[in-house]
């Protein structure tokens, strides 16, 4: 077996040791053709950090691009017109991986040339931790075929379960701290990550795979795949408190937004009303509190954040709205002049 390039992209924003932990973890993986590139949109790093990314770029292991702007669409964009591999893979920067990771990932594809994407297992410690509150210690909670429903656009966002499931399958979505996919569908079918997914940027990934299916391409789930999510508490590309303002608006912008680009209007119901039933009433799977002041709070949001997303929508009838990929092609562009006019 070849094994082709993988460009593995690591976005990261206000990490400071867990993200020198999780760089650790990536250079021990033994894969003979990696380049690892961070997108870095931390403006200040604290000085034990800083040295040592500086001593990995120094040494060649590492990419190190910094920008002095916060987006996770926009850092992911930003990588993968830097990648030169064939596989593109993306990890958070709060993660632990196993030995093999790498080759579960590129072993994936080699089962079926119609694979455009790969969705790893995520161990993630505070999902599992609520499951094995009511799941029977002697017997953990685990999926090995996922329902029907999570392949319906409109409600499978809450029957798709990249943490429980053992078995490999198609899947209508990756998660964003671990999935990969071919180039070609950046460079081939022009499909980004849009960068007017807001905040910790919720769906985006959903949006993306949403279109990377109407290419034919299809999205694999393989359970090998696995690493450990941290969830740490501190730093990360989001506002971390649920209790915000900002985390609230745009977690509702960012659902709404999603269907509004990518479902029609019976798609589009279905997912509201799961959206209110679940987030907004508070009934499973989110089993939030129940009382009328916590409701009407929640209501707020839900009716403020579908307006919001209307409104980028009605916005981007005149742009794309990718601001950070076009003011980096503008620099490029730049750059690529001025050196002609050195030359």
């Amino acid at each position: 077996m070849t094994y082709p390039l993988i460009s593995l992209i690591i976005p990261t924003y206000r990490r400071e040791q867990i993200l020198k932990d999780t760089l650790e973890d990536v250079l021990k993986q033994d894969y003979p053709h990696l380049e690892i590139i961070v997108v870095d949109q931390t403006l200040t790093h604290e000085p034990s950090i800083q040295a040592y990314l500086e001593q990995l770029v120094n040494t060649h292991k590492i990419q190190w691009f910094r920008v002095n702007w916060a987006s996770l669409p926009g850092a992911r964009n930003y990588g993968v017109r830097r990648a030169k591999g064939e596989i593109i893979l993306f990890i958070d920067d709060d993660v632990q991986l196993p030995p093999n990771y790498l080759y579960a990932h590129v072993e994936a594809y080699q089962k079926d040339p119609r694979i455009g994407a790969i969705a790893g297992r995520v161990l993630d410690r505070m999902k599992l931790a609520d499951s094995e509150k009511v799941a029977n210690p002697e017997s953990p909670y685990t999926i090995e075929i996922l329902p029907p429903e999570a392949m319906d656009p409109g409600i499978a966002w809450y029957h798709i379960d990249l943490v429980h499931t053992t078995k490999p399958q198609q899947v209508i979505s990756t998660r964003g701290c671990n999935m990969s996919f071919r180039k070609e569908i950046f460079t081939k079918y022009n499909i980004w990550f849009d960068e007017r997914f807001r905040g910790s940027a919720v769906r985006e990934e959903s949006d993306f795979c949403l279109r990377l299916r109407q290419t034919g391409y299809k999205i694999w789930y393989e359970p090998d795949a696995y690493l450990v999510h941290l969830g740490e508490e501190t730093g990360g590309c989001h506002d971390i408190s649920t209790r915000s303002f900002n985390y609230q608006l745009t977690f509702y912008h960012n659902h709404f937004l999603m269907a509004l680009k990518n479902l029609n209007l019976n798609q589009q119901l279905r997912l509201y009303a799961k959206l209110f039933d679940c987030h907004v009433l508070g009934n499973p799977p989110c089993n939030k509190g129940g009382s009328p002041l916590k409701i009407l709070v929640r209501l707020f949001f839900y009716s403020l954040g579908l307006l919001d997303a209307m409104k980028t929508v009605i916005l981007a009838k005149g742009s794309d709205g990718q601001i950070y990929s076009q003011e980096d092609l503008n620099n490029s562009q730049l750059n690529q002049n001025q050196l002609s006019q050195i030359a």
